[in-house]
This record gives structure tokens, sequence and C-alpha cells, in this order.
């Protein structure tokens, strides 16, 4: 089924980060495409997030993802908070609905989904590096998961003991010998881009230890971190699931329209040009 011609009464949808890349775009269009929808979808980057929100209002696009650093700057932007957002205090989703924007964050619904389907069992611990927008999403989803035991690993002395805090975890400025059976990291390290993109935040002793090791960089999907628990023969959980998974929930939100699971992996594969 074709994509109708682009006209004026195309549906846009965007995406606005720091980094913007072609992931998005091309698994929100490669499914417009294959279901025939009348909807165009394409990345931004913007050193004002309030201009492009109000843009947002002002040319009726319908629903926008948001990635870092704007997560928690555009709680204050809009009307409507749902609680998934509301709970971790940082929006990946935005929806508009005749100039009415209503926030979510599906990266909080995509990782309690992969804590289901990879068999993660509430009584294992939890390293977590990172103290922004996605950690705060990651870490949320564990505990109301059931998650109890956990430190986060921040250097920010502000934001890490916050969320610690809020979590019910520890915290520590940095990884040294600390271990758990699940390593997460939810910084830009590792990241294709990143200052620190052939870094890994955990080193040998800590991957060594742990069951299961989740990265939630989505570029490159083979992060140093994922490349060394592959090799060390441990469950590994990717940033090209999470992102695959939360992008089919704000498709669905964006055009009512509910992609089957062999669709969403279809899209997915597409987006990383595999």
């Amino acid at each position: 089924m074709a994509r109708p011609a682009l006209s004026k009464d195309t549906t846009v949808c965007i995406s606005l980060a720091a980094r913007p890349t072609n992931i998005g775009t091309r698994f929100h269009n490669y499914l417009y495409e294959q279901l025939g929808l009348d909807f165009l979808y394409k990345a931004f980057s913007t050193s004002d997030i309030a201009a492009a929100i109000g843009g947002v209002r002002a040319l009726g696009i319908r629903g926008v993802s948001v990635s870092m650093p704007f997560k928690q700057d555009v709680l204050g932007l809009v009307d409507h908070v749902e609680p998934s957002a509301r709970a971790i205090n940082a929006v990946n989703t935005v929806v508009n609905d005749a100039g009415v924007l209503t926030a979510s964050n599906t990266d909080y619904l995509a990782i309690e989904q992969l804590i289901e389907s990879h068999g993660l069992v509430p009584d294992a611990t939890v390293l977590l590096c990172g103290s922004g927008g996605m950690a705060s999403a990651v870490g949320t989803a564990f505990r109301d998961s059931g998650f109890q035991s956990g430190v986060v690993i921040a250097r920010n002395p502000v934001a890490g003991p916050a969320l610690a805090e809020r979590l019910g975890y520890r915290w520590r400025p940095h990884v040294g010998g600390a271990t758990a059976s699940i390593v997460i990291n939810a910084t830009p390290i590792g990241m294709a881009g990143a200052a620190e993109e052939r870094d890994s935040p955990f080193g040998e002793t800590a991957i060594a230890a742990a069951d299961t090791v989740f990265d939630v960089v989505a570029v490159p999907a083979e992060t140093p971190l994922i490349a060394a628990g592959r090799a060390a023969g441990k469950r590994v959980i990717t940033g090209a699931e999470v992102i695959a998974l939360q992008a089919a929930e704000q498709f669905a939100r964006y055009t009512g329209v509910r992609p089957s699971a062999e669709q969403v992996a279809e899209a997915a594969a597409f987006s990383r040009g595999t």
C-alpha cells in the first residue's frame, strides 16, 4: 500500500534533539509508506526549545519526539502531562490535538516491556549509569517493576543523589568497584558522534559480575558496552530495542494506527539500514 502523494493536507510529525539521527525518520516514514498513511516525519535540531514548541502549536504539527537535552524543558511548555512523564519528570512524546499539547514518556513504557520480555527478575541488583531524562525513565521503570536494590552512578552531585533518593536507590559518583546483576548505561557514553563514543561506562569487573548488560544508546546499536557484554557471554539489551518499542508507541499515538510486531521489526531493521 503506497503512501498518498504529499500535499497541503499531509500531516507532519517531527523530532527535536541536540544530535538528531535518521533512525526515527526512517522508522516512521517506512511505516507511513507500508500502511498508506498521509503523514510525513522529519528530524530537527534546535537551540530554542520554547520557540520550537511554539512552532508546533502554530503550524499544527501533529506529533513530536523529544530527545536529549530537551526532555525536562518541555514539561513547562505543554498543556497536559500524562503520568508516564510526570512520574519521571521527563517527556519524550508530545501529541498536538488542535493546539492542545499532551506530553507522555514512551521510553518508560518501552523499558517496562523489555524488562518483561527479557525475563528480568525483581530480586536482581541494578547499577544505573546516568541522571538525566532517560536515566530517570529507566530507573523508574525498574523501580516500578519491583527492582528495589539499585545504585545510581552519576557524576552530577545534585541530579545523581536526587534521582537515587527518588528511586530509593543509593548514589555513587563513580563506578569504582561496584557490581550488580544488571548494569545499565543511560548516558551518551558510547554514542556515535559523542566525545566518549569509543568508551564504556562500565569496566571489565562490572561486566564480568553482571548477568545482563543494557545500553540505551541506539546509535550505534553495537556500542562498546554491548560489544563487551556479548564478548563476555552476557544477556544484552540494546538501545535499538528501546527505540523501536518507544517509536512504535509514538507512532500509534500520532496516527491512531498500531502497527503489528512484524511491521515494527521491519521498520526497526530499515531504520538501522539492515
